[in-house]
């Protein structure tokens, strides 16, 4: 089992590691959409997604992955109501069209309005 750790993604916030590598499969924690240069959370669910998504690209990077090893993701949005626009961003970078779960929530962490976990492949 190894710890996946990247200055590229935002820190954990919480007594959670970004992601392991576990026997050729990588786990990624739910990524949120701060920037990891800035600390800042960018307006509108679109460039939330699109960062959240670059977040999950980053963690996968550092384990030896890529979104196209991607098979399994789980998606949390605050208001259902993004769920167009999410989906449209989402699609951009996921486009082998991995397993999903998208489900509404009541609140995530910093106010922020989705946050992107992901199951993927390691290459070889």
């Amino acid at each position: 089992m190894k710890t996946i750790t990247t200055k590229n993604a935002p820190e954990a916030i919480g007594p959670y590691s970004q992601g392991y590598e576990i026997n050729g499969i990588v786990y990624t924690s739910g990524q949120i959409p701060v920037c990891p240069e800035t600390g800042e959370i960018p307006d509108g669910i679109r460039a939330q997604a699109e960062q959240s998504c670059k977040n999950v690209e980053a963690v996968l990077a550092e384990g030896g992955c890529g979104l196209d090893n991607v098979y399994k993701t789980t998606c949390f949005l605050a208001d259902m109501n993004d769920f167009t626009d999410f989906n449209e961003v989402y699609a951009k970078y996921f486009t082998s069209k991995p397993a999903r779960s998208c489900v509404a929530v009541k609140s995530l962490p910093k106010g922020v309005l989705c946050e992107i976990e992901a199951i993927a492949e390691k290459k070889y």
